[in-house]
């Protein structure tokens, strides 16, 4: 009986946040270990169908690096990166549209549809929707300027394919692969992709989903609540640092956008969407404009 009450509280706790975000758009950027973990990968698509039927329009961008790393390397290929961007020549733009657009959108669609949620995959190339410019030169840390090969930055979203899917009680799972004016494939970040995303829908959340709680302070502890200021203050004492940074940055861009709000969270929590979205305290970090 005790654990029936419980579960009731729960219930209670998250109905005004239901009832709050009920019609609203939140993106989220799906990778990490909740991706490769097979327990996590089924409670993520479970959450994810939960959203959906209590009128929530879910849109999910998922990344992919260790599974492309893994085809690459059993290629006898070795990837280079610069600033967490992945040096891509034609033949890793193969790679990463087949791991990406292919095997892997296709897994978390199905995944999504065994749990009740009906998804559909995309890539930019749908439609075009994603349109992006390739990114000419990068800085490597010894200071050396290189050509990053198919990288893109996105100038462009066409939200239209993605409202008709949403209002159509469908699910868009978005492999973040833009196409150029030519119509040739860029590989784009997808943490970047959900952030462009985010903003070109006006979503109420991005959520972005790491291998970490969120974001720490100069003491090492976790803090619930950012604001833009305290971003750029921390930023520029490197108090937020590495891998990050760029994170960050893409929840700054969100932001300016138009988005309600960006979420950091941990997706090797199991149930870490509903936990941030649903409940008082959260888990992660939500980044505000301020």
């Amino acid at each position: 009986m005790r654990e029936l009450i419980e579960k009731a509280h729960v219930l209670q706790e998250a109905l005004p946040y239901i009832r709050r975000f009920s019609g609203a758009t939140f993106v989220i950027k799906y990778g990490g270990h909740a991706m490769t973990e097979p327990a996590l990968a089924a409670g993520f698509a479970r959450d994810v169908a939960l959203l959906k039927y209590v009128g929530i329009h879910p849109i999910i961008v998922h990344g992919g690096g260790p599974q492309i790393d893994a085809t690459l390397s059993s290629m006898g290929v070795t990837s280079e990166r610069i600033d967490g961007l992945r040096v891509t020549d034609d033949h890793t733009m193969r790679v990463v549209e087949m791991v990406l657009s292919g095997r892997l959108n296709g897994e978390i669609v199905s995944l999504i549809a065994e749990y009740g949620g009906r998804a559909v995959g995309l890539s930019g190339r749908d439609d075009h929707f994603l349109r992006a410019r390739k990114v000419s030169a990068m800085k490597t840390k010894k200071g050396n300027v290189v050509d990053p090969g198919r990288v893109g930055e996105i100038f462009h979203v066409n939200v239209d394919i993605l409202t008709q899917l949403g209002n159509g009680g469908f699910i868009p799972v978005v492999a973040p692969v833009a196409v150029d004016d030519r119509g040739e494939a860029l590989n784009v970040n997808a943490d970047y992709v959900a952030s462009q995303i985010a903003a070109a829908v006006r979503a109420e959340k991005l959520v972005l989903m790491t291998d970490i709680e969120g974001v720490r302070n100069e003491s090492g502890e976790l803090v619930s609540s950012l604001d833009r200021r305290t971003i750029m203050a921390w930023l520029e004492r490197s108090v937020i640092s590495g891998g990050m940074i760029p994170k960050v940055r893409c929840a700054l861009e969100a932001l300016g956008g138009g988005v309600g709000k960006v979420h950091i969270i941990d997706g090797r929590t199991e149930h870490a969407i509903l936990l941030e979205i649903f409940t008082d305290r959260g888990i992660g970090t939500e980044i505000v404009a301020g």
